[in-house]
């Protein structure tokens, strides 16, 4: 019989840092879940991701017990580091603050295909190169897709 769920939480940790303060104790341990239980198994689990921002969506149980999904990093943080930015522009539309080539475009959709909301390679990267667009970072060379 397959257990009944009580509860899930989304977070965003850096991968392999994942320790009992907050955000995480004080989300865990409202539902009730061994905190350490989870830092021990997300760090475990991350331990090549290190120092990269990893979302992980927790499903907690009645029992207490638990089970999580980890993402590939968001889009955003991926444009920063081929980029080598610290952060996107503030204004987006005025200040251009790095630029990035479709063929890391292609790369960074590849690696974030299974969690986007596409089901072409022609989509995710429109997706991703969007989110550059809106962070201030200008896509250079010439586009794959020609004039659409």
């Amino acid at each position: 019989m397959a257990k009944e769920v009580s509860g899930l939480i989304k977070l965003q940790i850096k991968g392999g840092a994942a320790n009992p303060s907050p955000p995480i104790g004080p989300a865990l341990g409202s539902k009730g879940v061994n905190i350490m239980e989870f830092c021990k198994q997300f760090n475990a689990r991350t331990q090549e991701l290190a120092g990269k921002v990893v979302p992980v969506i927790i499903t907690v149980f009645k029992d207490k017990s638990f089970e999580f999904i980890l993402k590939a990093p968001p889009v955003a943080v991926q444009i920063m580091e081929m980029a080598s930015l610290k952060k996107g522009s503030a204004e987006s539309n005025r200040t251009k603050v790095g630029s990035i080539s479709w063929e890391q475009v292609r790369t960074i959709a590849e690696n974030k295909m299974k969690d986007l909301n596409a089901f072409t390679d022609h989509s995710a990267m429109k997706m991703v190169a969007g989110t550059a667009r809106s962070m201030g970072v200008r896509v250079t060379g010439a586009s794959p897709f020609g004039k659409d």
